[in-house]
């Protein structure tokens, strides 16, 4: 069998993400059936004046640090400064070529790449942990270090231990997960993993885990959801993931050894359905 059609006859669960559409172009080019459902839609933050408020005090008294936690929130910020005009926009991506650049992940580093913005320093692993630890060894005294964040997730563990190094921190929130939206069509893809309509699902983001469970509380299917996630192959796109799904009871099977991207996911899950192939029928 070959790579091109190693996935036919399987069904595979994909919530929503900004790369949907590569994702499941990936999966189904190897043959597989796709079940989309629309776990999380981004927006733009509901108040631009938070936001408006910080990219003024980042132009007028810059920075000594970044840390860049998505790539969405970069895209969020520039989009949001080029919207104001196209001089704010040069303003601050200078001011924030002046400060020391820090990343959780490589999405960010992939979006700041195109506007001139380099990366510094790199989480030792893609996590809020693996940026704390990153930083543990360098004085953070009297520095102003600004903090994307995530939706509306303050990060406490961060900002805690930034405070706690003797920063002075200045988050920004350039969008929120607009999640409480469709959960007819979340009900329904939960109802076809408990049915056995899909072989696997495939998470690439901690928010699509905390929202499909939301739903199942909300729709007193949580116990079923559980049982079906154990008798299919969950996979995770990274850590992060992986760790949000343990928080749900939930095990894992397959996730990338170290690149935490869409292809090496759609390689794990090719890999796993091969040697279920290979392995022939249960006795």
């Amino acid at each position: 069998m070959s790579s091109a059609d190693v996935l036919t006859g399987r069904c595979i669960g994909v919530p929503e993400s900004r790369q949907l559409d590569l994702f499941a172009d990936m999966l189904e080019k190897r043959g597989a059936t796709v079940v989309r459902c629309p776990l999380v839609d981004i927006r733009d933050a509901p108040d631009a004046a938070p936001v408006r408020a910080w990219v003024d005090s980042v132009i007028a008294q810059g920075l000594s640090d970044m840390i860049w936690l998505t790539g969405e929130g970069v895209r969020r910020i520039d989009a949001f400064v080029q919207a104001i005009d196209a001089s704010t926009a040069e303003r601050f991506w200078a001011a924030q070529a002046q400060a020391r650049q820090i990343t959780r992940g490589p999405k960010p580093v992939r979006e700041l790449k195109p506007l001139g913005i380099g990366r510094d320093i790199a989480a030792s692993e893609p996590t809020t942990a693996g940026v704390i630890d990153a930083l543990s060894n360098i004085d953070l005294t009297g520095h102003r270090v600004g903090v994307q964040l995530y939706g509306t997730e303050p990060n406490t563990p961060l900002q805690d231990a930034l405070t706690s190094a003797g920063a002075e921190v200045w988050p920004v929130a350039p969008y929120i997960y607009a999640d409480d939206a469709e959960d007819a069509a979340v009900a329904g893809f939960i109802d076809q993993i408990v049915t056995g309509g899909v072989d696997a699902v495939a998470f690439t983001s901690s928010p699509q885990v905390r929202r499909l469970f939301k739903v199942a509380r909300k729709t007193e299917r949580l116990a079923a959801l559980q049982n079906a996630l154990g008798a299919r192959c969950v996979a995770a796109v990274g850590p992060l993931v992986a760790d949000t799904l343990a928080e749900q009871d939930i095990t894992v099977d397959l996730m990338p050894e170290s690149s935490y991207f869409m292809k090496p996911l759609v390689r794990a899950l090719t890999d796993h359905f091969t040697r279920a192939a290979n392995a022939g029928p249960t006795p």
